[in-house]
């Protein structure tokens, strides 16, 4: 007698658009990404073409290299960043601390240096795509809690972080950022502790990049930094969202 045959639920696949005009390594990286059974790669050679691409499509993530034929990729995360709301991950020249540092300061959320691995990158892309908080986070029953702070609301639920009854426009990069510092509101979090959390990595010391989302997170929230209201600089140590905003 024959078994009915089973349904398996499998888990929907995360979409990644792969902006890199190197055919040999673009191929290389797709097929390491999709070997995960976790992805499906698509590549696109062009920078001038990549930012319709992206905001047609929505990807769950772009890879986006630098250096590209048609628009480099600076000036494609430029016009895609208030279109786009997913992680852009960029591929920068090895050592070029420009390109790293312009392009964080236009919204992208994480840089890898070529010449990257293919599992480097994987490694990064598990990090970005990475929404829900871990279970110890969750309250009782499983239901993700929104915590409010004077002014700010962050709703992890939806993702959302509202400030005086207004939406703020956040990359998912300063989203995590955000709820990462309100989870822990009115501690001091290590620096260390936060790359281990939203990159991934060790800290090496001289890598800025969660220096600068905490640039572009106060920006949104009307904070100066000399004087701030939300988010405080531990000298040193690390950084602090206040509890209540004055």
């Amino acid at each position: 007698m024959a078994l009915p045959a089973l349904e398996v639920a499998l888990e929907p696949r995360n979409r990644i658009l792969l902006v890199e005009d190197d055919a040999r390594l673009a191929q290389l990286v797709k097929e390491y990404l999709e070997a995960s059974d976790a992805f499906d790669v698509a590549i696109e050679g062009r920078g001038d073409t990549a930012v319709e691409r992206i905001v047609a499509e929505q990807p769950d993530l772009v890879i986006l290299d630098v250096m590209l034929p048609g628009l480099d990729g600076l000036s494609v995360c430029r016009r895609v960043r208030d279109r786009f709301p997913g992680p852009i991950l960029m591929l920068t020249a090895l050592g070029d601390e420009v390109d790293e540092v312009v392009g964080l300061e236009l919204g992208a959320d994480d840089y890898v240096a070529k010449p990257a691995s293919p599992r480097k990158v994987l490694a990064r892309v598990r990090s970005l795509l990475r929404r829900a908080p871990s279970r110890e986070d969750l309250p009782a029953g499983g239901a993700e809690a929104v915590i409010t702070l004077g002014e700010l609301v962050v709703d992890p639920g939806r993702r959302v972080a509202g400030l005086a009854g207004r939406d703020l426009d956040l990359t998912t990069a300063e989203f995590d950022l955000l709820w990462l510092l309100a989870r822990h509101a009115g501690e001091t979090i290590e620096r260390e502790a936060i790359y281990r959390e939203l990159r991934g990595i060790e800290w090496d010391g001289l890598d800025r990049s969660i220096d600068l989302r905490v640039l572009r997170l106060r920006k949104k929230l009307g904070d100066d930094a000399a004087h701030p209201r939300f988010i405080k600089s531990v000298r040193g140590v690390g950084y602090l969202l206040a509890r209540q905003a004055p």
